[in-house]
């Protein structure tokens, strides 16, 4: 590892840790403050929008690392240009709502920014046929990374669990890079980011002092799907691999909005029914949530994923083999269900 890179994570972490303590002085002093109601899994007032530290934190660090000659220009377009957008519209969003289809328009074309500056969606690799997207791979990336920042938004609901998310899928695809050799550059950039990813956690962590609120979530969602197309740039099979790494987070929201959409109710409105709320209310514990969910991600994703890495030709089938278990999991736990 490089000790420029390693100096540069560890300010974004400190950065990141500092503006998150600014972020909620300011929060308490304007009465920025997430009021609880009937939807809400906190009780107390708190600090809301400290997304916006891992969001200058991880930007400054990304420069940094391309000043170094550790970040490839085009991975800092595509990060600091659609993620700078995503990032904008969830500070707006937090203080005065924005319209889904404003919200929806800026997250389309965010993706497309990164789509652009990579060259489009990398091949995947299903059996012994590498597949070739084409121009179909702009649409088909597109839909996925608007999923993938929606998606952390809806699963930001309980106490460090977005942030915790975060880390181990940029920690552990750094670490498939490491193994892999590949996708190097792009691996410096998640470690950076998921050092301003703990450095915001330090005050996330339950009971929270601060939530990251949608100008932290949509970006984390962002960021992560734009680092797995760029890791997966000279390996087919790690795109999968990232997509396996994100498999609780994937199962939990899919399943749930599937279940809502079966019952006809709004995809955009405030819920509490994805597992890991009703493991939450269950438990009377968000730590143990997380903590539980960071279990699963190390002793099971993990190994799914370096797995697909170590064998390309079953890395579809591994995709297959880890989510099932999960699926089954989160419908179990109630992912979905009504609430009464």
């Amino acid at each position: 590892m490089r000790i420029d890179v390693i100096l540069i994570a560890a300010g974004a972490l400190v950065l990141s840790a500092v503006l998150t303590r600014v972020v909620l002085w300011f929060a308490f002093r304007h009465d920025l403050l997430d009021h609880p109601n009937e939807r809400s899994s906190h009780t107390t007032p708190t600090a809301r929008g400290g997304g916006i530290a891992i969001v200058i934190a991880s930007a400054i660090g990304l420069l940094l690392l391309g000043m170094r000659g550790a970040a490839e220009p085009p991975l800092i377009v595509a990060v600091l240009g659609g993620g700078t957008a995503v990032a904008i519209a969830g500070f707006i969003d937090d203080r005065r709502r924005l319209s889904a289809r404003i919200r929806l328009l800026v997250h389309a074309a965010a993706a497309l920014v990164a789509l652009v500056a990579l060259g489009g969606l990398p091949a995947i690799e299903f059996g012994n046929h590498l597949v070739h997207f084409g121009w179909g791979g702009y649409l088909l990336g597109t839909l996925a990374i608007v999923w993938l920042l929606n998606l952390f938004n809806f699963m930001d609901g309980i106490d460090g669990i977005a942030a915790a998310e975060a880390l181990f899928v940029v920690g552990a695809g750094a670490l498939l890079s490491t193994v892999s050799a590949s996708g190097i550059t792009a691996s410096y950039a998640a470690i950076v980011f998921g050092a301003a990813c703990l450095g915001f956690l330090i005050w996330n962590w339950a009971p929270a002092r601060i939530f990251m609120g949608d100008v932290g979530s949509g970006y984390l969602g962002y960021v992560i799907a734009v680092l797995g197309i760029a890791s997966a740039r000279d390996n087919p099979a790690t795109l999968l691999s990232w997509l396996i790494l994100g498999g609780i987070f994937f199962c939990d929201a899919t399943v749930t909005l599937i279940r809502r959409l079966i019952r006809g109710e709004r995809a955009y409105e405030a819920h509490r029914s994805h597992a890991y709320q009703w493991l939450a209310r269950r438990w009377h514990s968000h730590s143990r949530v997380t903590i539980a969910a960071t279990a699963i991600n190390i002793c099971w994703l993990l190994p799914c994923a370096l797995f697909a890495m170590a064998h390309p030709q079953f890395a579809a089938w591994s995709t297959v083999g880890a989510f099932t278990p999960l699926i089954l999991l989160v419908l179990f736990t109630g992912a979905g269900r009504a609430e009464k």
